[in-house]
């Protein structure tokens, strides 16, 4: 009969490649190092297999093959996790953990009042936040370490299956007393001359910004500035050093609270992002999920913001 690594050998495996650090993978697995590597070494020895090339640099080095091996490890432990979330939906929906997934710039906005609902709603829930950009948090949901995103759409989300609840329209930002601000709606046309400002690379919002703006607005000027955050990106407008589009939902949050900074409404472009869940497609707790899907669109609500 074939060897067959047990889950903790696997999630040392998996931990390590994502850590890429004996020490801080050990610590991530609750165990000492030498245990971590001692059950590396017996994975290796039981399958007859050499997964890292020892022959490396200091920080752990995978073989072609111990790279293919972490990719089965991670679909692995994701489907053993799946027998555990369906014994726990049949017995009580809703509850227990629930490793819960959102990008930057969603969290701060709607989780002030996401966060007494699902409280009120699920008492016997017990929610853990991960906050993250969208491409980590997608790879942290396939590897079966987070259960449900709320992520910004367009992105690209692979095979976890998306439920769209809300539309958050974006709006311009100008710098005080900016030409621009007498008027109560700007077409995308106006912004051409202007310096554009946008997040950094690895933010959605960038691209789904660059998207509305198209290649008039950003091509080489944006790569100037770029902004961590969206408090930093308004604040980078209230200083002057160019305009940018923002999300409703964290206008209406008070994003631009206590600045200077003129919003408006931006004219004749289909400029928006959607809000939405992700999970694994064919979770056994989808059905459960979707019941999500009102108490986000409600919170998105009080937020200014309406359905899809």
């Amino acid at each position: 009969m074939a060897y067959l690594p047990t889950p903790q050998q696997l999630r040392y495996l998996v931990m390590l490649a994502e850590t890429g650090h004996f020490g801080r993978a050990a610590s991530a697995c609750a165990v000492s190092q030498s245990t971590l590597s001692a059950g590396i070494l017996a994975l290796e020895r039981a399958l007859d297999a050499q997964i890292l090339d020892r022959a490396a640099a200091k920080h752990p080095v995978f073989t072609p093959l111990g790279l293919e091996l972490v990719a089965k490890a991670r679909s692995a432990l994701s489907a053993l996790s799946d027998v555990a979330e369906t014994a726990d939906a049949a017995r009580a929906p809703m509850s227990g953990p629930l490793r819960l997934g959102i990008i930057p710039t969603i969290g701060p906005f709607l989780l002030p009042r996401l966060m007494p609902a699902l409280r009120e709603r699920y008492k016997a829930l017990r929610l853990f936040l991960r906050e993250d950009q969208t491409e980590r948090l997608l790879d942290q949901l396939d590897a079966g370490q987070l259960d449900i995103l709320i992520l910004a759409h367009p992105c690209a989300c692979g095979e976890a299956e998306v439920l769209n609840v809300a539309r958050d329209d974006f709006l311009v930002a100008l710098p005080p007393g900016h030409v621009l601000a007498s008027r109560e709606a700007i077409p995308l046309a106006d912004l051409a001359s202007e310096q554009f400002l946008l997040l950094e690379d690895g933010h959605c919002l960038r691209d789904q910004v660059l998207s509305v703006c198209g290649t008039s607005l950003a091509r080489e000027r944006e790569q100037r500035f770029a902004a961590t955050s969206l408090h930093t990106l308004i604040q980078m407008v209230a200083g002057g050093l160019g305009v940018t589009l923002v999300p409703r939902l964290a206008v209406d949050a008070g994003l631009a609270a206590g600045t200077d900074v003129e919003i408006r409404r931006l004219e004749g472009a289909e400029g928006w992002r959607s809000l939405g869940l992700a999970w694994r497609a064919g979770s056994p707790r989808s059905g459960e999920y979707r019941t999500l899907a009102p108490l986000v669109a409600e919170a998105c609500s009080q937020n200014g913001i309406g359905p899809d």
